[in-house]
């Protein structure tokens, strides 16, 4: 099996948990899209517990440096 997946994370994976009218985002992992852009492979630092939503979102620009 071959791994084609970039050596940089396509995306960022972060739990968001919302209190109120706050959200509080928390960096949790890192995504990579598949070369056929049908899929993603996803590695996950941690696993939110609390009910938190997995979002999973580009990275800004600077966050990509």
């Amino acid at each position: 099996m071959t791994n084609n997946t970039p050596k940089r994370p396509t995306h960022r994976a972060y739990a968001v948990k919302k209190r109120g009218e706050e959200s509080f985002w928390r960096e949790i992992g890192a995504v990579w899209s598949h070369d056929d852009g049908q899929g993603f492979s996803v590695k996950l630092d941690l696993l939110p517990l609390d009910g938190s939503d997995i979002v999973i979102r580009k990275p800004k620009a600077k966050e990509a440096d």
